[in-house]
């Protein structure tokens, strides 16, 4: 009898050190997810305001057009994979990579981002031309080359198109796959309570300094801040710094 109570006490004891060790991993997780959540978040009004420029300026009619603002025939397209690395994420790579898989193959080049999306393309014998390992919150300069690629293949026509498919964040348990046209330049679509934003807002006032004629090197100007399309692909990374929990 004093065997059996001792051996219960040794499993209640080992039950509450394993239920102080998961509450802390749980603390843990919950703190990186709140700054996962507001990570995915920040970028969105950069992004928004961006687009809201590069859109009012596009529907200006310039006597030169920008290399970057011209509509081909699509004969290539790039599609820009943005996953996790890890799993235990729910629907959230599935969605995401049965969106991909809807691109025409023989069309479509790949260029991930993501240990998931990267495995998924090799495994299906997509063609992928690029892969990038970004940390969970990649700076500037680590995405950098992911638009300086981009901006290459669709100036040198290798690709007449080039798009962005990743994931958009609605709340921990929601996310929904979206896919952004970054090139040629032009509006990128946004949720309704963003673009009900934006319209009441009225149209945007556009001046040329010295003159209209110039345009296209206004326009470059905003050009070289679109180059910024990390600044997408950074607002649109899934948020995988809570592995483990949320992941």
């Amino acid at each position: 009898m004093a065997a059996n109570t001792r051996d219960i006490r040794r499993r209640i004891k080992s039950v509450k050190n394993t239920a102080q060790i998961t509450k802390a991993m749980q603390m843990v997780a919950a703190s990186k997810m709140r700054k996962a959540q507001q990570l995915a978040l920040d970028g969105r009004p950069y992004a928004q305001l961006l687009n809201r420029i590069s859109a009012a300026l596009n529907e200006v009619t310039f006597d030169e057009r920008h290399p970057l603002l011209e509509h081909r025939e699509v004969k290539k397209e790039m599609v820009i994979l943005i996953s996790t690395d890890k799993g235990l994420c729910g629907a959230l790579n599935t969605n995401l990579l049965r969106e991909a898989a809807k691109f025409d193959s023989a069309r479509t080049v790949f260029v991930t981002a993501g240990k998931k999306g990267a495995q998924w393309a090799l495994r299906s014998g997509r063609n992928v031309i690029a892969d990038f390992q970004l940390k969970d919150t990649p700076s500037f300069l680590e995405t950098k080359a992911i638009s300086r690629l981009a901006i290459e293949k669709f100036l040198d026509g290798t690709v007449d198109k080039v798009s962005l498919l990743t994931s958009r964040f609605i709340n921990t348990l929601t996310q929904v796959p979206v896919t952004f046209e970054l090139l040629p330049v032009s509006p990128l679509p946004s949720n309704q309570e963003a673009m009900e934003k934006v319209h009441a807002q009225g149209p945007m006032d556009v001046t040329f300094e010295p003159n209209a004629g110039r345009g296209p090197g206004c326009f470059a100007s905003v050009l070289r801040a679109f180059r910024r399309l990390p600044g997408h692909c950074r607002s649109s990374r899934p948020p995988s710094t809570a592995h483990g929990w949320w992941r």
